[in-house]
């Protein structure tokens, strides 16, 4: 199987693996969502996942993320709670890819799967922290790694 056919075939397993991860991980905002929302989260990360990897184009994945970073940043979470999904979302395809993709196929397989969460990721990243920079946020106060310095 090559990695497209693998994210289409595996697409629940996938899904509902990184659903009992995020379960697992004892992040608040998702807690308090519920599994049923947070799943459903995940399916749509999930979906861009694929159409970037389909029609190798990050757009729609970079998109997505920096409107995810918009909402949840003004709903109040912390950057590592969002971070979290995308980690166990990667996690859970990288391991139905490796079971399934041939050891020829797979470092592009994986380059790929990883090319397209990894600029979701990023966009994220970025976003958010412009957002930050508005407003003081815990997650993200450095000062302490500066004091001293003049």
């Amino acid at each position: 199987m090559d990695v497209i056919e693998v994210l289409n075939a595996e697409r629940e397993a996938i899904i509902e693996a990184a659903a009992k991860s995020l379960g697992r991980s004892n992040v608040p905002h998702y807690a308090e969502a519920g599994a049923s929302l947070s799943r459903d989260r995940l399916a749509e990360l999930y979906e861009l996942l694929v159409e970037s990897v389909t029609k190798r184009d990050l757009r729609p994945m970079i998109e997505h993320s920096e409107r995810v970073a918009r909402e949840r940043f003004a709903a109040g979470f912390d950057i590592r709670e969002v971070q979290i999904a995308f980690n166990v979302l990667e996690e859970a395809t990288w391991a139905a890819v490796v079971d399934a993709v041939p050891p020829r196929d797979l470092a592009q397989a994986i380059g790929m799967v990883g090319t397209a969460v990894g600029a979701g990721r990023d966009a994220l990243a970025r976003a958010y922290v412009s957002l930050a920079s508005h407003e003081h946020v815990r997650s993200l106060d450095l000062s302490a790694l500066f004091r001293g310095v003049s």
